[in-house]
């Protein structure tokens, strides 16, 4: 935190310094710059752009505003995406999944990039694909007819792998650019 000094006046007694914490604006402007990306980038309706994107972000805010932030930031763009229609109807029932999907991804990243980037973004990509692809099948099997859950659920298996591990080497090129790691 960025800290200004400012004198309080006691009367005649003299003045007594005190220190009063301002919130530092560039990790507010970092924030919403991250969300309004998160938000945004729903809206271009390519899956194979918009997810590698998103993870991306999800790398990036970690590292740069850390893990709470990042995981604030993680509950958005499944909302959005489903709300203009870049998720099928039918993954209606999977956003919280999604939703979960993304925590793990910034968690286990977290829990890893500062010993090793690419262990981390390796961990965290692999952890999110199981947890959707296996909540995907489970999901899908109780509530479609099983000849439709194997082509619906297919959405959620390898793609969200690749475009996890995708966006984790656009946040590196990022990063480095920025110097963050």
């Amino acid at each position: 935190m960025r800290e200004i000094d400012f004198l309080e006046m006691e009367g005649e007694a003299g003045a007594q310094e005190q220190v009063v914490s301002l919130p530092k604006v560039g990790a507010i402007t970092q924030y919403l710059a991250l969300l309004g990306l998160a938000v945004f980038l729903p809206f271009f309706h390519l899956q194979m752009v918009t997810g590698p994107l998103v993870n991306a972000i999800l790398f990036i805010a970690t590292v740069v505003l850390g893990w709470r932030k990042a995981v604030s930031i993680a509950f958005i763009p499944s909302i959005v995406a489903f709300s203009v229609g870049l998720l099928p109807v039918a993954l209606g029932p999977m956003i919280p999944f999604i939703m979960v999907s993304n925590v793990i991804l910034v968690m286990i990243f977290h829990a890893l990039w500062r010993k090793n980037y690419w262990l981390g973004v390796g961990s965290a990509s692999v952890a999110k694909f199981v947890f959707l692809f296996g909540s995907g099948q489970v999901i899908f099997n109780l509530i479609l007819k099983k000849d439709l859950a194997g082509p619906v659920a297919s959405v959620l298996s390898w793609p969200q792998l690749y475009t996890a591990l995708l966006g984790g080497i656009i946040a590196y090129v990022f990063l480095k650019f920025v110097k963050r790691i």
